[in-house]
């Protein structure tokens, strides 16, 4: 028997079976069942080839040490995706649906050496500053008002009601945002990650994040932006609004998903309580064996090197798979020995994730919250049923449907049983005077009722 005949099979549906082709991490196969495609990619040692979408080529890391020397070692391995050999010889578009993702902008994340301490620095001093109290009572308020928009009708999506709108209501408001920008602040981020006019959505958040700039300029505030613009590395208007977007957008959809991946958890496994410290566990659960950046954190090799064994090319596209490293033999013996977070999900080396105690904070007190209201709120279809959104980085559900008993809200003018989230979700534009109809301008305007 020779080697090849002890190699793993590659999941069904997998196009690379039996062709010698990349591994695809796009497509509903690779959403359906994530952790057979790393099975067979651990195969090929610490890092393999895959295919991010049609086209698109990368080396990802599968393996916990070889990604902790990636993500550590700055000087091999550069943040900043103009040294992107496949996007600068043309094989990759600008008009890739990855490219958003991947393509250079003038932020912390993709900047290296000098520039990324000065920009990284305001961005922690800046979020270090959000007091805790203030989280958790910003985050019980929004998660209030979302709550009475489905509470009388005994029945929701915990991802489209609940677990995609929170982050976004939390960070405009320790953004400072007032209405009609946090309209299209709203309007803009959804969309982008949505893929529904992604170029208009993006216009749309950069224009609203610009004004924010402005208006931050003339009046500033107790608030994330009004901290990050008087912070001494001296950010000017063009850095202010491209680290806003990250903090944003970036922020955003990965919180997103880790409320709705824990809610997930937790109403599927019957070993969690409700109540106490369980849904604690239950995060780290989830960070462990289901990230909500599941394959991320682009680097592109200085020169050409070698990774734990993998020979690479310079400007080569590289990504780590945290939900691969993380199930990986090699952190079963850390996790069975009680070291619960000694996972990557959070990342690490000087590009880790920048709020990861406030994320923590604010997934805790928005599923508790959930709980305390809707105590008996139940998945309302089989567990098999439910489906995972296709893509190569994020790790999401594409609904999660439940139900409870229908609860009523105090406040007057909630809306009745019945009313559901399309008819509030309409694109919002500068708010005129007398016009408050975004979703964040309806926030506001509950808080005061």
């Amino acid at each position: 028997m020779n080697a090849h005949d002890t190699a793993p099979v590659p999941p069904p549906g997998c196009p690379a079976h039996g062709s010698g082709a990349r591994v695809p991490l796009h497509g509903p196969e690779f959403a359906a069942d994530p952790q057979a495609y790393y099975e067979y990619l651990r195969h090929y040692g610490a890092a393999a080839p895959v295919e991010l979408s049609p086209g698109v080529e990368a080396t990802l890391v599968t393996d916990y040490t070889a990604a902790l020397q990636l993500l550590q070692d700055s000087g091999s391995f550069r943040k900043d995706a103009r040294r992107w050999r496949a996007f600068n010889e043309g094989k990759v578009g600008p008009d890739s649906p990855v490219a958003p993702l991947l393509a250079y902008r003038p932020n912390c994340m993709f900047a290296d050496g000098a520039d990324h301490l000065r920009l990284r620095q305001a961005v922690t001093d800046s979020m270090a500053r959000v007091d805790t109290r203030r989280l958790s009572r910003s985050t019980e308020q929004i998660s209030g008002y979302l709550i009475s928009q489905f509470g009388g009708r005994g029945s929701a999506d915990l991802l489209g009601d609940y677990a995609r709108q929170l982050p976004l209501f939390v960070f405009n408001e320790l953004f400072g945002c007032p209405a009609d920008i946090g309209d299209r602040v709203l309007f803009g981020i959804s969309g982008m990650f949505d893929g529904v006019n992604a170029d208009k959505a993006t216009a749309v958040l950069f224009q609203a994040v610009e004004e924010l700039v402005a208006l931050k300029r003339s009046k500033p505030g107790e608030d994330v932006t009004s901290w990050l613009m008087r912070h001494e590395a001296r950010l000017t208007d063009e850095e202010m609004v491209h680290q806003l977007a990250l903090l944003l957008g970036a922020g955003a959809e990965p919180l997103r998903n880790l409320i709705g991946n824990t809610l997930h958890r937790l109403l599927t496994h019957e070993r969690y309580a409700r109540e106490g410290g369980l849904i604690d566990e239950a995060l780290d659960d989830t960070l462990w064996e289901n990230p909500p950046m599941a394959n991320y954190a682009p680097h592109y090799p200085a020169a050409d090197t070698e990774l734990a064994g993998q020979r690479l090319h310079a400007g080569d596209l590289v990504l780590v798979s945290f939900a691969a490293a993380n199930t990986g033999p090699a952190l079963k013996a850390s996790r069975q020995a009680g070291s619960n977070r000694a996972h990557l999900a959070w990342s690490a080396g000087p590009h880790a994730c920048p709020s990861k105690e406030p994320a923590r904070h604010i997934t805790v007190t928005a599923i508790e919250h959930l709980f305390n209201e809707l105590p008996d709120v139940e998945l309302a279809v089989p567990e098999d049923s439910l489906t995972w959104r296709p893509g190569p980085f994020n790790r999401a559900l594409a609904t999660l449907p439940a139900r409870f008993t229908p609860v009523r809200s105090g406040r007057r003018g909630d809306p009745q049983p019945g009313t559901g989230t399309a008819e509030r979700e309409q694109p919002a534009g500068p708010a005129r005077p007398g016009e408050r109809s975004g979703m964040w301008s309806q926030f506001l305007n509950w808080l005061t009722r």
